[in-house]
């Protein structure tokens, strides 16, 4: 197979990276692909540890298609084996393991959504139950041997804990680095990739791989992607989090929510845009840069149609002040509706615009909540609405229409 010349593929790798141990090693690692053509095997494993995969996953992911169009092989590591240890990388407490039942159920929906990401058809899928879960207790004594306590507590989340917080720090744990490490000796990585906390892991990959008499891996760390707080690492505990399985007005409202300090580290992240471009753009209007940055992400998860009705949409709420072209629906049984009303708290928790009547209760006072072309706000919480079929409602950024049946 015919590569770009390895500068070339330089500038895309390192485009985003956080950190290369080492530079030197992937130079000498591209030049003997390009010279041979023979593709690198580049390593990225993922625990399914829940139903949703959201955006900070994806910068991995990224790199991962990145390396797949430059012509080398992605290999997927599924870690339905290290799933049930629990990864501690960034952890001041032990993580909970999940079941088998658990993982089983979260690895068929983690595919599926990473096959947005990457060429799923061209990766090498590898379940590392496949090798773990023929083990015995021989096997696990040998691997632990890999290592020692001193060098376990040489990383930074194990060492906190130890010194300062004087949390457990769980002997399973300690088994996860040296998992994470054997699965590159098991498919003969010759990079692998993860986020900044997932360095110890990766340099436990190498030390393992040269044990086995294999050639070190490169490890490429990526920058941990900060939620739509703009402080904290994006995840589903916060609730900063924007899903792959999200619709396209969700992600692209949430985008727009975003502080303007992030939208540089989201286009590098989460776009192909040219640098260039990038600064083009944030030299700009904020707003127009953050509009142009949320189309581009439905754009790669829902396609280009998509990006251009969901824009169009918002331009026609929030700019010209006017309801979009598509509203989505919600059906309230004509039970609901006593002589054409419905009290507006009761109204607001059944079309599922709030969580809880505490919650409508406390929008409706905020003055967030109207309805009809005349954008009605109910004078105080205990007051009702007029419903009629097809009547508008609005609660901030979303919007309904009612069907009455």
């Amino acid at each position: 197979m015919a590569f770009a010349p390895v500068d070339e593929q330089l500038a895309t790798i390192l485009r985003g990276s956080a950190q290369i141990e080492t530079h030197a090693d992937l130079k000498r690692k591209l030049e003997r692909s390009y010279q041979t053509g023979t593709p690198l095997r580049i390593k990225y494993g993922i625990d399914p540890t829940g139903f949703d995969v959201h955006l900070g996953h994806t910068v991995p992911l990224r790199k991962l298609r990145q390396f797949q169009l430059l012509g080398h092989t992605a290999v997927l590591i599924l870690g339905n084996a290290t799933a049930a240890v629990g990864d501690p990388s960034g952890r001041d407490e032990a993580r909970k393991g999940l079941t088998p039942e658990q993982i089983e159920i979260n690895a068929k929906t983690y595919l599926t959504q990473i096959a947005k990401v990457i060429d799923i058809t061209k990766a090498e899928v590898r379940p590392n139950g496949d090798w773990f879960n023929r083990w015995g207790f021989t096997d696990v004594l040998k691997l632990l041997g890999k290592t020692t306590v001193q060098r376990m507590l040489e990383r930074d989340d194990f060492s906190k804990r130890f010194r300062e917080t004087m949390m457990p720090i769980y002997l399973h744990e300690c088994l996860y680095p040296l998992m994470q490490g054997h699965d590159s000796v098991e498919i003969k990585a010759d990079v692998e990739l993860g986020g900044t906390e997932q360095l110890f892991n990766l340099m436990v990959g190498r030390d393992l791989q040269r044990d086995a008499g294999q050639e070190a891996q490169v490890c490429l760390t990526m920058p941990i992607l900060r939620g739509t707080d703009g402080e904290k690492k994006m995840g589903k505990s916060v609730g900063n989090y924007i899903g792959l399985n999200e619709a396209a007005k969700e992600q692209f409202g949430k985008t727009l929510s975003i502080p303007d300090h992030l939208m540089k580290e989201w286009f590098e992240l989460l776009t192909d845009r040219p640098t260039s471009e990038i600064e083009a753009l944030l030299a700009g209007h904020p707003m127009e840069a953050k509009k142009t940055l949320a189309a581009d992400i439905v754009t790669f998860y829902h396609g280009a149609e998509a990006a251009t009705m969901v824009r169009k949409d918002w331009d026609t709420q929030f700019s010209a002040k006017k309801d979009p072209d598509n509203i989505d629906e919600v059906t309230i049984a004509a039970s609901e509706v006593v002589n054409g009303q419905v009290a507006a708290i009761k109204l607001l928790v059944i079309a599922k615009l709030v969580a809880s009547n505490g919650e409508a209760r406390r929008k409706i006072e905020e003055g967030a909540f109207n309805y009809g072309a005349e954008k009605t706000k109910p004078a105080d919480s205990k007051a009702s609405v007029d419903v009629t079929d097809g009547l508008v409602m609005r609660l901030g950024r979303k919007i309904v229409r009612v069907r009455v049946g």
